[in-house]
């Protein structure tokens, strides 16, 4: 029996469409390796082996997301989501999981579910989280998702580790790990994911 594990990314979103542009016009980049770099997520398939089924669904406008749009084009999905899924949220991706599963009941058993570098709130970052913002209470997403778990690396450069505390606070029983040295979980390979998956 396959294993379903839902990969949610980040992205970035701005306060005005002025400010959007501005960011494509002034954004550099160095080489091609750019187009073609490869991190974790793309190789969580051949790492988890053939009992799971990774689905990395590409969010609508990962440039300048939009939580109205991520939450329409993610419930094209659950249909095709069977009971004991595993959610994985990386950064912009894990807040809007947090916040759809506090404000929406999911239709069938959540399993777990990871937030990886998820900013909590809008303190201490240069990006406002507009839409994305959460509810004031988190309980239901306690009550649904299965075992939650806060992977935040201690020098994460985008979303600063005291946003970690905040989730433990609003997630009484979510179990919390910490990094050094992994920044904002960009790196190519992730085994300490893949082994937490695998126990799940």
């Amino acid at each position: 029996m396959e294993h379903q594990v839902v990969v949610i990314h980040g992205g970035d979103n701005f306060g005005t469409y002025e400010e959007y542009i501005s960011f494509l016009k002034n954004f550099e980049i160095e080489s091609l390796d750019y187009f073609t770099q490869r991190g974790w997520k793309d190789s969580l398939q051949e790492k988890l082996g053939k009992t799971f089924q990774v689905i990395l669904p590409r969010m609508p406008n990962a440039f300048n997301a939009r939580y109205i749009e991520w939450e329409l084009w993610f419930k094209k999905l659950i249909p095709f989501l069977t009971d004991n899924v595993i959610f994985v949220g990386h950064s912009l991706g894990g807040i809007f999981l947090a916040k759809y599963l506090s404000q929406n009941k999911f239709p069938g058993k959540i399993a777990a579910t990871f937030l990886l570098g998820a900013p909590f709130d809008d303190e201490g970052s240069d990006e406002p989280l507009l839409d994305f913002a959460l509810p004031e209470s988190l309980d239901l997403f306690a009550t649904q998702g299965g075992k939650i778990f806060v992977y935040h690396s201690a020098d994460d450069p985008v979303v600063n580790y005291f946003q970690q505390r905040k989730y433990l606070k609003a997630l009484p029983s979510a179990e919390a790990v910490t990094f050094d040295g992994k920044e904002h979980f960009g790196q190519e390979e992730f085994p300490e994911l893949v082994d937490a998956l695998r126990k799940v």
